[in-house]
């Protein structure tokens, strides 16, 4: 399945004329409930990156959760990118522990978050001596939803770190669903346009072929067939 998206994505990025990074999370560790599905092996993941990296010739980025996992990646050449989930944005070893493999760290900004704390963030993986950091606004809890505030991406830019945008995960209603989270697909095109107007460095969408049928965040994810006409708007 990751082979198929893989290879659908990177011929409509070339069709487009945009570059891809191809993420995919090996374990989704915060699952709302513990009957859900959360993955495989970080070892048999690894497998899988590397058949995506020597066909298409793709970035690979996947989270961690844990330093063990990080220090599994400190000597992997597969993986070029490593994402923190929102959820542990402020988890000092964490932190350190990626910032120390001196790959690219991809930091999802809490939703709990402002925009001027994320500072904080870049102050602890700086002590690593490495300042290969992005950072990637998902929304901000409002109650029990989440809102985008289109003025955090210059605030976190005044860093001087690339700013992402995720708008599948800013459409996300965390929950909403009883046993799992639930979202608003059909807010994704807006979202994604509005912060492509405001000036991003890049925008993080989730897609699959059926999303209905998803395993993990199928509610908010853009369809595999509308990826095009998206990404040519933007």
């Amino acid at each position: 399945h990751s082979l198929m998206i893989a290879e659908q994505l990177h011929k409509i990025c070339d069709d487009v004329g945009i570059n891809l990074i191809f993420k995919s999370s090996f374990d989704k560790a915060n699952r709302s409930s513990i009957n859900s599905d959360r993955g495989i092996k970080l070892e048999d993941a690894l497998k899988i990156f590397e058949k995506i990296k020597t066909n298409f010739n793709l970035p690979i980025l996947t989270d961690v959760h844990n330093e063990d996992q990080c220090n599994q990646l400190k000597q992997d050449s597969i993986i070029d990118i490593i994402q923190i989930p929102a959820f542990l944005c402020r988890q000092t070893d964490l932190l350190l522990a990626a910032g120390s493999t001196n790959k690219i760290i991809n930091v999802k900004k809490g939703q709990f978050l402002s925009p001027t704390d994320v500072k904080n963030i870049f102050t602890k993986i700086e002590t690593t001596n490495n300042k290969n950091i992005m950072i990637t606004e998902r929304g901000t809890s409002f109650g029990y939803d989440l809102v985008s505030d289109m003025t955090a991406i210059p605030t976190m830019q005044t860093s001087g770190y690339p700013v992402i945008f995720d708008a599948t995960h800013s459409v996300q209603q965390p929950g909403g669903l009883g046993e799992k989270s639930g979202g608003q697909r059909e807010f994704v095109e807006y979202l994604s346009r509005a912060a492509t107007a405001v000036g991003i460095s890049a925008i993080f969408l989730e897609t699959h072929q059926d999303p209905d049928n998803a395993p993990s965040d199928g509610p908010n994810m853009v369809p595999l067939s509308k990826m095009p006409s998206l990404l040519e708007q933007l």
